[in-house]
């Protein structure tokens, strides 16, 4: 018999998750939309060593995809996720339905104002609004001391960090650093949809980042190297100093970011 306990309705989630808390003094939270890679495994390994107790959350989340090729596309291994989290000594793992997560059907949402309109937020309207109201939710229904999120999706652990401060949560936000092939490429779960073609070319999406002083060099380095860009900014201000960018090839969107300290300065040109 299985020790991973699965749950999918909310308030057996939230009893479930008392009851680990209460038992082993702390609480770890791990959310993710599944598709478990290295750097999903990371932030839970972080959290068992952090906490007496890891739960993890998969929900592909309908509400934070703007183009609807893209969530129907979007890879969901459950069975696989499952074993992977079985291996790992997570304790429970929360499979909620869209019905249970939005019963008013996300007529009520978060919305921020300022820093998700900006970077990925502009090309994709909509999308933090739904990571934010998930987030909250999975916060509030969970009541973790501890909540982990990867630093590849630099802007999204800036925004959540931002939403607990703002409505006086108590659950912590541990960022985790980003976890990368061999050839420098960050992992995600949406880079199985590359073609081989594809991935040969992906890893010099990093290089690029890191080669280039200036970012509009390295915007005209990226098109010259078969991506499509969405934007390459300089963002001194948010976090401790990063290059953000977003691209895409072969129709997948990659995201990547490098702390501005570790960018060279005139190579490459």
């Amino acid at each position: 018999m299985s020790s991973l306990i699965r749950v999918v309705k909310a308030e057996e989630w939230r009893r479930v998750c008392r009851g680990l808390r209460v038992q082993t003094g702390s609480l770890g939270l791990v959310p993710t939309m599944g598709a478990l890679h290295e750097g999903h495994l990371s932030l839970v390994r972080r959290s068992r060593k952090e906490n007496g107790s890891t739960v993890v959350s998969i929900f592909v989340n309908p509400a934070q995809f703007d183009d609807p090729r893209d969530l129907e596309a979007y890879p969901q291994p459950l069975e696989h996720d499952l074993a992977v989290l079985e291996r790992e000594g997570v304790d429970a793992v929360f499979l909620p339905t869209r019905q249970v997560l939005y019963p008013d059907d996300y007529t009520y949402r978060v919305s921020e104002t300022a820093l998700s309109h900006e970077l990925c937020g502009a090309y994709r309207p909509g999308h933090f609004g739904g990571v934010l109201t998930v987030v909250l939710k999975l916060l509030l229904l969970t009541g973790a001391d501890r909540a982990y999120f990867g630093e590849k999706d630099y802007q999204q652990y800036l925004l959540v960090e931002g939403l607990v401060r703002a409505f006086f949560l108590e659950t912590q936000i541990v960022p985790c650093p980003l976890v990368r092939e061999a050839d420098g490429l960050a992992l995600s779960s949406r880079n199985v949809r590359l073609t081989p073609e594809g991935r040969s070319k992906a890893p010099a999406f990093n290089r690029i980042l890191r080669q280039y002083a200036d970012t509009e060099e390295a915007r005209r380095a990226l098109i010259e190297s078969g991506f499509a860009v969405d934007y390459v900014e300089d963002r001194p201000d948010l976090g401790d100093g990063r290059r953000l960018a977003a691209v895409h090839l072969d129709g997948v969107r990659l995201i990547d970011n490098v702390p501005l300290s570790e960018i060279g300065t005139g190579i490459g040109k």
